[in-house]
């Protein structure tokens, strides 16, 4: 009997990168399965032409930034980074579908908001459990608030379906 010479052929073999078709194990990629989500779906009906509505969002931390962005990727919805009040009023001029909004990131929450009203674009906002008192005056300017780990779990299925999910 031969022995692999490689020891990467003894778990599997290959490069280490996945071959087409093949599960992936990331969490962004359970997430989407989760939300029953593939590659390349999105919500605009098959015969469109037009992308579909961004979602918008106003967070600031890195790691955050790129789970909401490759979340997007994977589930086909285009997202929209903003840091500033300037940055957000350019974006809501291209009416996204909701705005994502960090609560806990210190930015000046009056005149986001006051910007956001006017728009009259949803709000799903994002806290910690132990920031949640502090950031409770914010709360009632969403449509809905969720804790970082919801935010997390829920993603894919909300970045699809919106605040109502």
């Amino acid at each position: 009997m031969n022995k692999p010479t490689d020891p990467r052929e003894h778990r599997g073999g290959g490069s280490g990168v996945p071959r087409a078709g093949s599960v992936t194990h990331s969490p962004a990629a359970a997430a989407l399965r989760a939300a029953g989500g593939t590659r390349g779906s999105h919500s605009a009906g098959a015969g469109d032409a037009t992308p579909a509505a961004p979602v918008l969002a106003v967070v600031s931390d890195l790691f955050f930034v790129a789970r909401i962005r490759e979340t997007g990727r994977l589930v086909g919805v285009p997202v929209e980074f903003a840091r500033t009040p300037e940055q957000v009023e350019a974006s809501l001029g291209r009416s996204p579908r909701f705005v994502l909004v960090d609560l806990t990131a210190g930015y000046d929450y009056e005149r986001l908001f006051g910007a956001l009203a006017g728009a009259g674009t949803p709000v799903l906002g994002f806290t910690t459990h132990a920031l949640a008192r502090q950031t409770q005056p914010w709360h009632s300017r969403c449509a809905r608030v969720v804790t970082k780990e919801i935010l997390t779990q829920e993603l894919p299925r909300l970045l699809k379906e919106g605040v109502t999910a």
